[in-house]
């Protein structure tokens, strides 16, 4: 491992100030992603700027009825908090599905935004990799991409977003919020993670040197008959292999209102937007549910190796709606 400096941030502005005036420093929450990466040798720091002590820890109830999240809230207070648990239960529920008890006691939310992906080229610096080294390759497309992307991917990157959070944080629009060095910012979950294209190197739409401070649930009635389902290819401590974030609201057997994100298929948290124009003011029945998965999955672009995934995404998305439409009708 690379000798670095430590800083530890007492307020914002100062914490900012210090990847000004440095850039090859970054930003340690809990570490719990970026110390593996160091250890590797994927990420080189000359600088960690400790930000757990910044008044950034609190979960607060906004004026409109939704929850503002600060950046270092970790993830097992955020699953645990009752405002989430009860207006926002597949929030808590994709939460839970990640890591460990004691990663999840370290990781902040901030921090789990911005983990990198777990694809082995990446993380072997004996590999060529586009997002390490851009031009360099990506092995990926002909060697291993079992787990690799099945939507939106380029032939420059086909690895997948590694957040079971950010999955449930897009399906219901959350905005991240950030101080740069230019002042502060706001970004809508979905257009914060930027498309692969020819620049897979390029994750967010965050500017350089920028510490995330918060993130916005905007109020959501529809979110509180919610559900996160994960598969994986063991019964925990597991990345996902696919996962579905859902919601539904639905009155006399028709959907008034339908969320949907889908999780390791994509370079990003991937909004369902097809399939929730599909289920909006359609029967919440089986074949509605079965229209809305393959409208949405039309688009898949497998691998040879990772076709399974697009009959995987198929029947889990059918199955979660199923469960919230009968736990609706109860």
């Amino acid at each position: 491992m690379k000798e670095f400096g430590y800083r530890r941030a007492h307020d914002v502005t100062g914490a900012v100030a210090l990847l000004a005036a440095d850039p090859e420093a970054r930003f340690l929450g809990g570490g719990t992603n970026l110390v593996d990466l160091m250890k590797s040798g994927v990420e080189r720091p000359a600088l960690l700027v400790d930000v757990r002590e910044l008044p950034l820890d609190r979960i607060e109830t906004t004026a409109d009825g939704g929850l503002r999240i600060g950046a270092t809230v970790t993830n097992s207070d955020l699953a645990a908090h009752p405002e989430v648990r009860r207006h926002y239960p597949a929030l808590a529920q994709a939460v839970l599905a990640g890591a460990s008890g004691q990663l999840r006691n370290m990781a902040t939310v901030g921090g789990n935004l911005l983990q990198r992906t777990r694809c082995g080229y990446f993380t072997d610096v004996s590999k060529p990799c586009n997002k390490r080294s851009p031009g360099s390759g990506c092995p990926a497309v002909a060697g291993e991409h079992h787990n690799h992307a099945v939507l939106g991917a380029s032939g420059h990157c086909v690895a997948v977003h590694p957040s079971d959070m950010g999955v449930a944080l897009t399906a219901f629009d959350a905005v991240v919020s950030y101080e740069s060095a230019d002042g502060p910012g706001r970004s809508p979950i979905t257009d914060f993670y930027l498309p692969v294209g020819d620049t897979p190197h390029r994750e967010t739409a965050l500017p350089p040197g920028a510490l995330i401070t918060h993130v916005s649930l905007p109020a959501a009635p529809v979110a509180a008959h919610s559900r996160y389902r994960k598969v994986r290819e063991r019964a925990s401590y597991a990345f996902a292999i696919g996962s579905v974030a859902a919601a539904l609201d639905i009155e006399d057997g028709v959907v008034r209102e339908a969320r949907l994100a889908l999780g390791a298929v994509a370079s990003r948290p991937w909004r369902a937007r097809a399939a929730e124009a599909v289920l909006t003011g359609a029967p919440a029945d089986g074949a509605t549910f079965a229209a809305a998965a393959d409208a949405e999955l039309a688009a898949a672009r497998p691998l040879p190796d990772n076709g399974y995934k697009v009959t995987l995404m198929r029947n889990l998305v059918v199955s979660v709606l199923t469960e919230l439409a009968g736990s609706d009708a109860r």
